[in-house]
């Protein structure tokens, strides 16, 4: 089964990738991505660089590589910078902005089911069945990029070290110090070449840079939030509170190092101790909620801002704690390709790819490491193995079919 939703992106005539059919693909994407960031990653690997060619294994592992060690939510800043390859600023939007719709609709579903009803229905073993599937996904994006990326035994050496290392020691800083150790070797020990000028793919051709876009205007975007702010009154918007939603949200998210699980004491001092905007437990339960939603779990920020201003608050926080990150990976971006030219860069990347391979195929069995010891998981997690590695059937279809299998099975 080779049709899916990703084949929807295709150039038009023009050489550039629709925004439309962009934004539909990481929408589907952003709805079936299940089971953490490493997740949500494999399954933009899946479609970006196996099936659609829109980005080499190079681009998509040098993006990895740069959201590991930069603040905010590594997924979500990964996906900001496969849509800006593709289609610039204006495709790192689209693209963002369709992978968290689902995450945000379903936890704000939720979270008026649970403010209003006090619980939620149990669907353990619904979200069982994913983990193994989750746990093959992983597994198959790391082998697929290690088969393009890992050329050489030195390559083969870094990727088991950076591997056994998160495996036996875990932690960021564990993470930082492997990619800076795996850079260091590369330069040291594998042979660099200097780059040429990054040239226009199809999904990107015509794409004018970020610097000479604005031509010193107000950006649409800019005038719609002054417009929204500035209605807040009239539509009966406490714009105080939102303003104050928006700056500790956005604050917290530059401060962000290492993943969403390590931000959740920060996170649960401000909201919970400083302000007060929800209970203790109700934090507890806002984290559980988004866990069982597709995408990143910093989409919990919805159901805190749903809890302090409504609908309105629970998008301004949403915004607030995945847009500063994402601006930041994409100045990164544009950096990373000037340095890119120099051949000390290109050897130091070359010793990064093989330890990011490593660290996606921990992370790999961590996940599968979590499910249930039982035959049923076994029989998952090899089911979709051949779905993937011999059928390559879309993961789209693999994730709620696995659902579906541990509500049946476990």
């Amino acid at each position: 089964m080779k049709q899916g939703p990703s084949e929807s992106i295709e150039p038009h005539a023009s050489g550039q990738v629709p925004l439309a059919a962009l934004f539909l693909t990481f929408l589907k994407i952003g709805s079936t991505a299940f089971g953490g960031f490493m997740a949500l990653i494999s399954i933009v690997q899946h479609y970006a660089v196996e099936r659609k060619k829109l980005l080499t294994q190079e681009d998509m592992l040098d993006g990895v590589s740069l959201a590991t060690v930069l603040p905010g939510p590594v997924a979500v800043n990964v996906v900001a910078y496969v849509g800006y390859r593709v289609r610039g600023l204006k495709g790192a939007l689209v693209s963002t902005a369709a992978v968290i719709l689902p995450a945000f609709l379903l936890l704000l579903g939720l979270s008026y089911a649970y403010f209003q009803f006090g619980q939620i229905p149990a669907v353990n073993r619904f979200f069982q069945g994913f983990v193994p599937a989750v746990a093959a996904i992983i597994l198959v994006a790391a082998w697929n990029m290690g088969v393009k990326a890992v050329r050489g035994r030195i390559e083969a050496i870094i990727a088991l070290m950076a591997a056994g290392l998160l495996l036996g020691v875990g932690g960021f800083w564990i993470s930082v110090a492997i990619i800076a150790a795996s850079g260091l070797l590369g330069l040291l020990l594998l042979p660099g070449t200097r780059s040429k000028p990054a040239t226009q793919s199809p999904g990107n051709a015509g794409a004018t840079p970020p610097e000479q876009r604005s031509g010193g205007r107000t950006s649409p975007l800019h005038g719609a939030a002054l417009g929204a702010l500035s209605a807040a009154p009239i539509l009966g918007f406490n714009t105080a509170l939102l303003v104050k939603l928006a700056v500790t949200f956005g604050g917290m998210s530059v401060l962000l190092f290492g993943g969403g699980y390590v931000f959740i004491p920060l996170i649960q001092h401000v909201v919970v101790d400083n302000y007060s905007w929800v209970t203790r437990q109700e934090f507890i339960d806002a984290i559980a909620l988004g866990q069982v939603t597709p995408g990143p779990i910093l989409i919990s920020a919805a159901f805190i801002g749903y809890k302090v201003a409504g609908l309105a608050g629970a998008a301004v926080a949403t915004i607030s704690i995945f847009t500063p990150p994402a601006l930041i990976m994409l100045l990164c971006t544009r950096f990373l390709d000037s340095i890119k030219r120099s051949a000390g860069i290109t050897a130091g990347l070359r010793g990064i790819r093989p330890a990011v391979i490593g660290m996606i195929a921990a992370a790999g069995v961590t996940v599968a490491m979590t499910a249930p010891s039982t035959w049923i998981s076994v029989l998952i997690f090899g089911t979709v193995l051949v779905a993937l590695l011999r059928f390559k059937i879309e993961t789209a279809w693999i994730i709620p079919a696995a659902g579906i299998a541990g509500l049946l099975l476990y």
